[in-house]
């Protein structure tokens, strides 16, 4: 299906053990969807498959982008194709600028032998930093190399900004952060949003929606969706827990 994310029937797993039970998603370009749940559902084992990470393996279904798969690429092809993924615990790089690190990965998306213009480039790259509310020397510094969890996070979304991806999963964006930090963090998600941006937020907490508002909560339990509303879905969460979900998985 064209302009989604669509995940179908998704089976998947660690070490021989099963954690998503065809699981369906469809993520819209254009919209935010939030997936919820508790330590255990699937939430991140969720984003470590969408991602390519190899410690995990597809048994069953598919990961759509614009209806081709993904699943047979190797992660810096679905990078390529328009997935990026930012993490709970982002990677540290020593000895390499987030200039130089943004710029490489830009240059890897442009055909064999083209480059870049510096100049475009900086126009580019300090525009979105003013757009984030990012200073400027921030860009000198190696990638999260004694970065803060609110920096590393920051950095996460200018790097979004700059790769202009057609969709971006968040997984755990919240982990971490104090109230200053999330605010920053969030004001920089909500300046990407728009039509050609499909973006999925994971989080354990309905506190991160007050502020990157929703467009649909999808609840996981046990490796599958079990329950999608609107974003009213978060605070009834919020207000009665997990085993509200688990209750009526139960009785139904």
């Amino acid at each position: 299906m064209k302009n989604t994310l669509e995940i179908k029937n998704l089976r998947a797993g660690i070490g021989g053990t099963e954690i998503l039970h065809s699981l369906n998603l469809t993520v819209p370009k254009g919209q935010v969807h939030a997936i919820m749940g508790k330590n255990g559902s699937g939430k991140s084992t969720l984003a470590k498959v969408m991602s390519g990470h190899p410690d995990y393996e597809v048994t069953g279904g598919d990961v759509l982008l614009d209806g081709e798969s993904i699943l047979g690429l190797e992660p810096d092809v679905r990078a390529r194709a328009g997935l990026f993924m930012a993490f709970q615990y982002p990677s540290e790089i020593p000895g390499v600028t987030i200039a130089n690190f943004l710029r490489a990965a830009l240059n890897a998306r442009r055909p064999e032998g083209e480059e870049v213009d510096a100049v475009e480039f900086y126009h580019h790259l300090y525009a979105k930093m003013d757009l984030l509310k990012i200073d400027r020397s921030f860009t000198s510094r190696a990638v999260n190399d004694g970065f803060s969890g609110g920096e590393k996070k920051r950095n996460e979304i200018l790097q979004m900004a700059m790769l202009e991806p057609k969709y971006a999963v968040l997984d755990e964006t919240d982990s971490g952060l104090d109230i200053d930090a999330l605010k920053i963090v969030s004001h920089g998600v909500n300046s990407l949003r728009g039509p050609k941006l499909g973006i999925l937020v994971i989080t354990h907490y309905q506190r991160l929606l007050d502020y990157i508002v929703p467009d649909v909560v999808h609840v996981m339990v046990g490796g599958q969706i079990v329950k999608s509303g609107p974003k009213e879905l978060a605070l009834e969460l919020e207000k009665k827990g997990y085993d509200w979900v688990e209750k009526d998985l139960v009785a139904a």
